[in-house]
């Protein structure tokens, strides 16, 4: 009688018992003492804040069903003490069979920044700081090497001699952020998405390091929106506000493209240089665009492998 394998349900990649006293005990043997008391000295500031159910959280990938819907009304309830709005936190996973994909039309990007603006707004970026997940570098013709860029430009766009390079998160393959951090707060989902667990992140911006795109935040304070102007409608691990003291990066706006919708700076692009879509449907335009145009990626050099292309008309 032929018998067949046990299916494997799907796990995400934590260390085993990878508590915050052990991922503490194991950097300091690893650094030195001086070295790792500079890197988690944001942690020291966080735990002045944090309240006993925050700190001892579990991470994402071992709460419950329940501790899950208890630890979004914990949030949802900080919310409105803090920010004074009412917001819904939702817990959006992969969608089977979807593999996202971002693509930018250099040709067309004219540096006007309204991905920039919608993703400060999307996302309930600190008002202040103006942050983002996206910066757009002014590009003298004819080199993809991001040094060259300036994202301080200034006056009317586009000019002849640029071209204008929007540079976020690169959903790497390989992603160099998620093999440096000490206790797996950060790791790549089924769907492509790299994302942060926000109240496992012990703020050691290891990862912010390792990004070759500088694609990750530092959240120095916390964050100040208005309550006017905060979008209430969030996902744990994408846009809810973010604690100080932690990395943020951009997720796709995983809150929207795990629901049929597209990402808030691709709705907002006024010339239609950006594509996004699941690369797995064939009948996907960012399919089409990967088969039929000649595509480029960030430092291909380094090996990480971005789910992130560019390419011109």
């Amino acid at each position: 009688m032929a018998t067949t394998e046990p299916k494997k349900l799907p796990t995400l990649p934590v260390i085993e018992n990878p508590t915050r006293r052990a991922a503490v005990k194991g950097g300091f043997a690893t650094l030195g003492a001086a070295a790792f008391v500079a890197a988690v000295s944001p942690l020291r500031q966080a735990a002045k804040t944090a309240t006993a159910a925050e700190f001892m959280q579990k991470h994402y990938a071992e709460l419950t069903p329940e501790q899950k819907a208890d630890v979004i009304a914990r949030l949802e309830a900080e919310a409105a003490e803090k920010y004074g709005a009412e917001v819904t936190i939702a817990d959006d996973r992969p969608i089977p069979g979807t593999k996202f994909v971002y693509a930018i039309n250099l040709s067309v990007c004219n540096g006007n920044g309204k991905c920039v603006e919608a993703c400060h707004k999307e996302n309930n970026h600190d008002r202040a700081t103006n942050q983002s997940y996206i910066r757009v570098l002014e590009m003298p013709k004819g080199t993809m090497d991001m040094e060259q860029g300036s994202t301080t430009y200034t006056g009317t766009v586009p000019k002849d001699d640029k071209f204008y390079l929007p540079v976020q998160c690169q959903q790497c393959d390989e992603p160099p952020c998620v093999d440096v951090c000490p206790v797996k707060a950060t790791w790549k989902e089924d769907d492509g998405i790299v994302v942060v667990d926000y109240n496992w992140c012990i703020g050691c911006r290891y990862c912010e390091a390792a990004c070759p795109y500088h694609a990750r935040r530092f959240n120095w304070k916390a964050p100040e929106v208005p309550a006017e102007e905060i979008n209430p409608d969030q996902s744990y691990l994408s846009n809810r506000v973010r604690p100080v003291g932690v990395v943020e990066k951009c997720t796709y706006c995983l809150h929207r493209t795990r629901r049929g919708k597209l990402p808030a700076c691709l709705e907002a692009c006024p010339t239609g240089a950006r594509v996004f879509g699941n690369i797995l449907d064939p009948e996907s335009s960012i399919r089409w665009i990967l088969e039929n145009k000649r595509v480029y990626i960030l430092k291909e050099e380094l090996g990480t492998k971005p789910a992130f292309f560019y390419f011109f008309d």
